[in-house]
């Protein structure tokens, strides 16, 4: 049986990369790309691949949203994050958007090809990186704000301080695209739905 693969990433020369990955193994095949998340959501309703190979910072929508609209609609698809970072807002993130895999980019052709067959059979298949976050999130306080990466309580600090999204990410050197990202992962682990009560609920817990 042939598995049907797409690859999700706005890296061409990534995605150039991967792709040599396959063709190494005779039973996996490239059916599709996409560069963003909005181009993958289309592309897996277009071509229904049994994989999918899924980047998360990308420009536009990112690939847990995109991982979440697809799984939603597409359950049968299997997708598997491959990404450079190993955060816990990002694993729990991806896993919890319906992904069945989380692996670093940093994968032999032979690692990526077992966890693509996984993936097809059902198996969730995870990277060292990704099952100790998982591991440690496990035994962490649920005080709010606990859980906060470094990265966060940066732009935490600079919401308290009053910048607003453009200034943040000139600030801190991110896209804005980026800022609103770690906004977005805030609010969902300080458990608010606006910027006012997240600073609120910082200056109350001493959280920066």
């Amino acid at each position: 049986m042939t598995i049907r693969i797409m690859l999700v990433d706005d890296h061409a020369v990534v995605r150039s990369g991967l792709s040599k990955f396959l063709m190494v193994n005779k039973d996996l095949e490239l059916v599709a790309e996409a560069s963003d998340g909005s181009e993958a959501v289309q592309m897996a309703s277009l071509h229904k691949p049994d994989v999918i190979l899924m980047d998360l910072m990308m420009p536009g929508m990112d690939g847990i949203t995109a991982t979440r609209h697809i799984h939603q609609k597409h359950p049968k698809i299997h997708i598997i994050a491959l990404t450079s970072f190993s955060e816990q807002n990002m694993v729990q993130g991806a896993l919890q958007a319906g992904a069945i895999g989380y692996l670093q980019k940093n994968v032999t052709a032979q690692e990526l090809g077992n966890a693509v067959r996984s993936a097809h059979a059902g198996r969730m298949t995870l990277s060292p990186e990704a099952a100790q976050v998982l591991a440690e999130s496990v035994t962490q306080s649920h005080l709010p704000g606990n859980n906060l990466t470094d990265r966060e309580r940066d732009v935490l600090r600079c919401m308290v301080d009053g910048l607003n999204n453009t200034e943040i990410a000139g600030k801190l050197v991110i896209s804005l695209g980026t800022a609103k990202f770690h906004i977005s992962n805030i609010f969902q682990k300080l458990g608010v739905d606006s910027r006012v009560e997240a600073v609120k609920l910082a200056i109350q817990q001493k959280m920066v």
